[in-house]
Parts: structure tokens; C-alpha cells; sequence
């Protein structure tokens, strides 16, 4: 692991991954101020997978004017072109990155209207096609917009007592909210109105929600404090039942997060720890602790091209971790695996076809009168181009 701290002028208060095209990873940092002299700032810092670690100091930066607050949270778009950033002091801003390498990178702001003045937001972010933007309010207003026209699909003031977390179904169709009273909702997009609140025992209180990501498992896993116990729990999307929980991280959490394939869970804990759960076996395959000493994990985020995972919290910073677990298989280990087994069927029809008289047939030996040879059959077919007549063929 690799502290990203950069210029180290102020605390880390939200990050995030950024992929590029070719697969080339980026990680935004937010840096909030410290004092009148140090104001916010918007650093992007390169990633080497071979190291894993954070470049030294930031690709390029933007300082941000005092009246904006500190971060409250940031949102990358998939395409990795567009950053939204929410403040402390209720605004939100958009900026462009532009440039391919790491010496040609800019950050630019865009003004969107429908974003100004919405007041503080707990978290936003987009969904996996990058076409709907959502933000939830710390006064329990609930937006989804259209991206990047940010048209209007839903505006539901007091939705909740203040939203906490949320996220978006893979395929767009569903919006799940958090409140701090302990609630959750189910929203479908397409008409803009509330589908169902996952129901919940009296002494729960459901807090972080992600949905699968695979394709094949439609699942919402869900952080659940059930009295004094904290536990994972798995909604089917299908008829939003509840379909069972384990206990996980076995503490708090303040962060939760799903990897791009769908196929491991993160959770971070309030006094620094991190778990990686297998979905397919719900079973923890990487445990990290004391990695923020004491302090919540305010960022926990998969990296897009590798087994990594970015956190950040306000008093340690912006940390990679290399994930301990199975390496995944890469697409020339694949191809070279399918040639390999096209050679061994090659080599076992050959031999096959040597040490017997026909397909029927157990092997009767080598030389046999009506045996044919291989190179015959190999070679271009000539009987049907033959013409026979009374005696025999007939050359043309």
C-alpha cells in the first residue's frame, strides 16, 4: 500500500478510481483546506499496477475559492471525462478532464444550473452506463437526472429524514436509498416514483446498500445493525424479499462498495478496517486491519483494471491495497489455453486415427490390407472428380 498524500497540504475527505482510455487508471483526490492560506483542492494523481502505488505528486490540480467548503463527496463518470464534486457549503460542480497522458491533463469547470444551490449532499453518483446521475440530500431530498442533459426524472423532497447511501441496479431500472432513520427504499426510474420499502424487523436499521453487479445474481446486499450486532443482508430484486444475512465485518460500517465484475464486496469499518467478501461464496477472501488507524474509511473504491482497492480517510489519507486474492485470468491466458486444446484434439485425432481400423472398430494393428493411409486422406480428394466407364477411370 502507498499513502497518495501529494502536496499533504489538507486532509483527504473523498476519492475516487478514473479510467481512462487503453485502461489507463487515474485516482481524484479531494483535498479540504487547512486554514486561510490552503484552500480546497482537486488533484489527480497517477497509478502504477506494478508497484501499486500513488505518483508522488498530483498530474495537475484545481484550487477551489473559499466560499465553497470543503468535499463532501465525489462522483466519476464511467467514461472518465466528467467529476462531480459536491460541497459542504450545498453546491455541486462539474469538472472536465481533458488530455490522454499524464502530462497533458487539465481540469476545467463546467457550469450546470439544475445543480447549483441544492444544498449539502450526503452522496451522489452515477449509474453503471453512465446515462442517470442521482444526488441525496442531508435534507432527505431524493434527485435522479438524466446525464448529461440533467433532465429532471425525479425530485422527491423529504424522502427520507436525510438520505444516507444509495446506488443504481445494473441495468438502470432501480434506485436504491438509505435513510439515518434506518429505512430503505426502492425506487424505478423509469416512472420516477417509489416501488417498495424493504421491510425490517424493529430493532434493525438497514444503512449501506450496493446492488449486484454480475449480471446473473439479482441481489441488493444491505448493512444492517440488528441491536447491538452488524450483520450483511441480501434483498432478491425480483420480489424484494429478504432472502437471509452473515455477519461479515462484525463492526459498524461506513463504507460500502462492489467491484465493476460483480464479483467481490467491500465493506470499511468506522475505526479503519476493511473486508473483501467472494460474492459467489459470501465468504471473506481479504481482511485488512488498523489500515485507517481509528478513523472512518470515508472512501473504499475497486479499482476499474486490477485487484486494488483506493480508501481515504480525514487523518491518514488516500492508501492503495493490493487485494489478496485469486488472480484473475487475462485474455491472452485464454486464447492460449483454447490453442492448447485445439492442438491436444489435433494430436489425439491423429493418434486415434493411426492405431485403428475406423471409427467402430477397437485397433487391429498397423498393417492391414484395407486400411487407408492418413496422407491419402489428407491429401485433395480426387475420386469425385473421376469419371468411370466400363473398365475403370476414364482420364479427362
Amino acid at each position: 500500500m502507498e499513502n497518495g498524500g501529494g502536496s499533504q497540504q489538507g486532509p483527504v475527505t473523498c476519492g475516487s478510481w478514473i479510467r481512462r482510455p487503453e485502461n489507463f487508471v487515474l485516482v481524484v483526490l479531494g483535498r479540504s483546506r487547512r486554514g486561510d492560506s490552503c484552500p480546497s483542492m482537486l488533484e489527480i494523481f497517477s497509478f502504477d499496477p506494478k508497484t501499486t502505488s500513488l505518483s508522488s505528486s498530483p498530474l495537475t490540480t484545481f484550487a477551489l475559492e473559499q466560499e465553497n467548503g470543503d468535499f463532501a463527496s465525489i462522483a466519476v463518470h464511467p467514461s472518465g471525462d466528467d467529476i462531480v464534486c459536491s460541497f459542504t457549503n450545498g453546491s455541486c460542480k462539474v469538472f472536465e478532464l481533458y488530455g490522454g497522458h499524464e502530462t497533458q491533463l487539465k481540469l476545467l469547470i463546467k457550469e450546470l444550473s439544475p445543480l447549483h444551490g441544492i444544498g449539502p449532499q450526503n452522496c451522489i453518483t452515477f449509474s453503471v452506463d453512465g446515462s442517470k446521475f442521482a444526488t441525496g440530500g442531508e435534507d432527505g431530498n431524493l434527485r435522479i437526472f438524466e446525464w448529461p442533459s440533467l433532465c429532471v426524472i425525479l425530485d422527491e423532497p423529504r424522502v427520507h429524514k436525510s438520505v444516507l447511501d444509495m446506488d443504481f441496479s445494473l441495468d438502470s431500472e432501480y434506485l436504491a436509498s438509505t435513510s439515518t432513520d434506518g429505512s430503505a427504499r426502492i425506487w424505478k426510474i423509469e416512472d420516477g416514483v417509489p416501488l417498495t420499502t424493504l421491510s425490517r424487523n424493529s430493532d434493525e436499521r438497514i444503512e449501506l446498500c450496493r446492488f449486484s453487479k454480475d449480471g446473473t445474481k439479482p441481489f441488493l446486499f444491505c448493512t444492517v445493525q440488528k441491536g447491538d450486532k452488524a450483520v450483511t443482508g441480501v434483498w432478491d430484486i425480483s420480489t424484494w424479499n429478504k432472502i437471509g444475512h452473515k455477519r461479515l465485518l462484525k463492526k459498524p460500517a461506513s463504507i460500502i462498495s462492489m467491484s465493476l465484475d460483480g464479483k467481490y464486496l467491500a465493506l470499511g469499518s468506522k475505526d479503519g478496517d476493511i473486508c473483501v467478501v467472494e460474492v459467489k461464496k459470501m465468504e471473506i477472501s481479504h481482511y485488512s486491519k488498523r489500515l485507517h488507524l481509528g478513523t472512518p474509511i470515508a472512501t473504499l473504491g475497486f479499482c476499474p483494471v486490477e485487484r486494488v482497492v483506493l480508501t481515504t480517510s480525514s487523518e491518514w489519507g488516500a492508501v492503495v491495497t493490493k487485494l489478496n486474492v485469486p488472480a484473475d485470468w487475462k485474455e491472452w491466458q485464454i486464447y492460449l489455453v483454447l490453442l492448447g486444446l485445439f492442438l491436444a484434439s489435433a494430436v489425439a485425432f491423429y493418434l486415434f486415427f493411426e492405431n485403428s481400423d475406423s471409427f467402430w472398430n477397437f485397433p487391429l494393428g498397423r498393417n492391414q490390407p484395407a486400411r487407408p493411409d492418413f496422407d491419402e486422406i489428407l491429401r485433395d480428394g480426387q475420386s469425385s472428380d473421376d469419371i468411370w466407364g466400363p473398365f475403370g477411370p476414364v482420364d479427362m
